[in-house]
């Protein structure tokens, strides 16, 4: 068959359409704006493979709307202004769908603003990421966001009998299927995902046997060895995100650019990289080289203002530079060691010294009397308790072995002698 299992099993109404049940079920909002025929532009935020298309679709053709589409990936500013041009001739009845509309850039985004705001198009975006950092204000304030909840088993199980019975009857095969779990956990609970893993099974076992019975086994035997390519949905996807942010931990320059180069080529979000390389920065580096912080910070700045193929070199230069950096978990370590406590010892009462004192009554009750300003001692520092009495000598900060922290050791040990063992 040519036409992916999937596409041929795209849903055409909100009757074949499976899950999202709060926006399309009888109840739904999306089905009762629809019965309305009234369509405000809106945002679908998402997993991949949840249905945010398929709905755009059914929206579009439930209210007879000519239906623009777009691909941020591929799309830019004057393809935007394309299509609103020819979306003028339809007196505000077009939809536009734009898939991953978080990969537009601002300019982009602005280009849409008018259009949206004069009903030209009513938009509809698609986003895996939030769209309260993805997408501009001004355009998010213009739209209704809604959120796609993840498949659930059940969805997945009638999605499943109704590619099973389709490839029953287009390939003349009979299949059985006694267990799910291989399925669903290589589908990650990805309707497109779930039918090319069906298809991929069943196109593979159909000439081995007159019937195909589908087990966790068989399953997972048949197909591993095709899930070797990067998919940014899947697996894979972490796999190499994985590998990348361990070579940059481990120091080597040269393995983290293979991966990134991977990432690259397959078209990965520069923005989910530079996001990674932000947070490694802190948790990885932290105070060893606390401009690795400034500079993963401006890394993702960078790119969320210029695309591909440029933001590749500003995603090098940020990952060697980080690659290069000491290391340092200290800050990582001792946040994780402080929630713990914090778990473990409940409210603890802020000693009275450290509280504020608004109000009269507060005075009377002696909240911050015998607190000592820092700023009025010698060298801005005067040894008092800031911690909770139960807590008193607790550490959680421990600095790295680096030239940087063990300068921070250094003062520590100077300013509060023994009292935490620097």
């Amino acid at each position: 068959m040519s036409i992916p299992l999937a596409e041929q099993l795209r849903p055409k109404n909100l009757d074949e359409y499976v899950g999202q049940e709060a926006l399309t079920g009888p109840q739904g909002v999306i089905r009762k704006l629809m019965q309305t025929g009234n369509i405000p532009s809106m945002i679908l935020w998402g997993p991949p493979g949840v249905g945010k298309t398929t709905l755009a679709n059914i929206i579009a053709e439930s209210v007879n709307f000519s239906f623009f589409t777009l691909s941020a990936v591929s799309s830019g500013v004057k393809d935007v202004r394309q299509v609103i041009e020819s979306a003028r001739q339809y007196g505000g009845q077009s939809v536009l769908f734009i898939d991953e509309i978080h990969r537009f850039s601002k300019s982009q985004q602005d280009s849409l603003l008018h259009a949206v705001e004069k009903g030209i198009v009513t938009l509809i975006g698609a986003t895996t990421e939030n769209p309260s950092f993805e997408v501009i204000s001004p355009l998010l304030s213009r739209c209704q966001v809604y959120i796609l909840e993840p498949l659930s088993n059940d969805d997945l199980t009638r999605l499943l009998e109704r590619g099973v019975k389709l490839l029953t009857e287009k390939m003349k095969v009979t299949i059985e299927v006694k267990e799910t779990g291989a399925l669903f956990r290589l589908s990650g609970g990805d309707a497109r995902k779930l039918y090319n893993a069906l298809e991929l099974f069943v196109q593979q076992e159909k000439n081995r046997k007159k019937k195909i019975v589908i087990t966790d086994k068989t399953v997972t035997e048949s197909i591993k060895n095709n899930l070797l390519m990067y998919d940014k949905g899947g697996e894979m996807h972490y796999d190499i995100i994985s590998a990348f942010i361990k070579s940059i931990r481990g120091s080597d320059p040269n393995a983290a650019v293979y991966w990134l180069a991977r990432m690259v080529e397959a078209g990965e979000d520069p923005k989910f990289i530079a996001r990674r390389m932000l947070i490694l920065a802190s948790e990885d580096i932290g105070n060893a080289n606390p401009n690795a912080l400034l500079l993963a910070n401006t890394c993702f700045d960078a790119v969320s203002k210029i695309g591909w193929p440029e933001s590749r070199i500003i995603l090098s230069q940020t990952a060697v530079y980080l690659a290069n950096s000491p290391k340092s978990n200290a800050s990582y370590m001792a946040i994780k060691k402080a929630q713990a406590k914090a778990k473990e010892t409940g409210d603890l009462p802020v000693p009275l010294h450290l509280r504020n004192a608004p109000t009269g009554l507060m005075k009377s009750l002696d909240y911050g009397k015998g607190y000592k300003y820092a700023h009025d001692f010698p060298g801005n520092f005067n040894e008092q308790e800031y911690l909770p009495e139960a807590l008193k000598g607790t550490v959680f900060y421990v600095p790295g072995k680096n030239p940087r922290e063990e300068e921070m050791r250094a003062r520590l040990r100077k300013l509060w002698k023994d009292k935490y063992g620097y």
